[in-house]
């Protein structure tokens, strides 16, 4: 072999550990959240002997449909910059709404969309205020979680409104297609039209741009403030949806339902790798996240731990995230 072939043939492999090299730190955060999560389903596996089940894993994935909804719908108001802290309570208003309509005689083909559109008006409001008002979207979100439980709690007066078990409305909460429950199967329609929003059009390329460099994307044309507002309306149309779903479940609508789910939704979304302070996000992580957070509430369950655990952890997640959100990416924290 000749000297020129040979120097030829290191740079070739030195290009390509250079190139694996970036694409391992590129895709970190997934390969860690993926590694946590198989570290996570092993030690659940081996501590209870109900966890690697048929059923189980069956109810993991329908119990935790609502989460992977939402979270994917997180992942692009974090990616901004932004936070949603009142997902939950739009999830227990639209399940309250849902049953009172239903009770009230309203078909259930109806009671849909219209719980829809609710939480898209929902979201609209709040993304104003951040958008064009120039309001933290902390507050905003902080405000609307506490007002839009006080509408819940104040039409139902903190009982639970019961759904009539032979309403289709029950189906989409409760049916089971194929073998894989239809919640999951939501849940993954909506998953994959998040990734194809989020890695394949202009819109997610704009929501990245807008937690990065706001100015530098409103300065290219893109319209940043309307951007911003329409991920608050996914945001709280995903809660929406959420909503719906777990009336569905099970057969009531609480004002009293999502209590903390907020936070289960940002553990899911920073567990899986997307920056709190905007600039990068993956939907990829955001699914392994909040499958983790469904895992270690059940496993806990499974194992018969207290389930007060749940928040503790859920808590040391997002500690934890944003310790490493600091320490990995410090130039991004400083700029904001």
């Amino acid at each position: 072999m000749s000297e020129a072939t040979s120097t030829r043939s290191a740079q070739s492999r030195r290009v390509r550990e250079s190139t694996w090299r970036d694409a391992v730190l590129a895709n970190g955060s997934v390969v860690s959240i993926a590694l946590f999560f198989l570290i996570v389903s092993v030690i659940f596996s081996v501590a209870t002997d109900a966890f690697l089940t048929s059923p189980n894993l069956l109810n993991i994935l329908r119990q935790s449909a609502p989460l992977l909804i939402v979270a994917a719908a997180m992942t692009f108001v974090i990616t901004t910059g932004g936070i949603d802290l009142s997902v939950g309570s739009v999830l227990a208003l639209v399940a309250t709404l849902s049953a009172t309509l239903l009770q009230l005689g309203l078909p259930w083909p109806l009671v849909i969309p219209a719980m829809l559109a609710l939480g898209a008006l929902l979201g609209a409001v709040q993304g104003y205020f951040v958008a064009y008002e120039g309001i933290p979207a902390f507050i905003v979100t902080l405000a609307g979680l506490s007002v839009i439980r006080g509408v819940a709690l104040l039409i139902t007066g903190g009982y639970s409104i019961p759904i009539e078990p032979g309403s289709p409305f029950t189906v989409l909460g409760r049916a089971w297609l194929l073998g894989v429950p239809a919640p999951a199967l939501i849940a993954l329609a909506i998953l994959a039209i998040a990734y194809i929003a989020f890695n394949e059009t202009p819109f997610g390329r704009y929501v990245t741009g807008i937690g990065a460099n706001a100015e530098a994307v409103r300065r290219a044309g893109v319209n940043t403030r309307l951007t911003t507002l329409f991920v608050y309306v996914i945001s709280a149309a995903a809660a929406a949806l959420a909503g719906i779903i777990i009336a569905a479940r099970l057969g009531s609508g609480s004002s009293n339902a999502g209590q903390g789910f907020e936070l289960e939704v940002i553990a899911a979304v920073v567990l899986g790798g997307t920056s709190l302070f905007g600039g990068r996000g993956t939907i990829v992580g955001t699914v392994l996240g909040a499958l983790t957070v469904a895992v270690i509430g059940n496993g806990l369950i499974l194992a018969h731990l207290s389930p007060f655990l749940t928040p503790i952890v859920t808590g040391t997640i997002i500690l934890i995230a944003i310790w490493l959100n600091f320490r990995l990416f410090p130039g991004a924290v400083r700029s904001r």
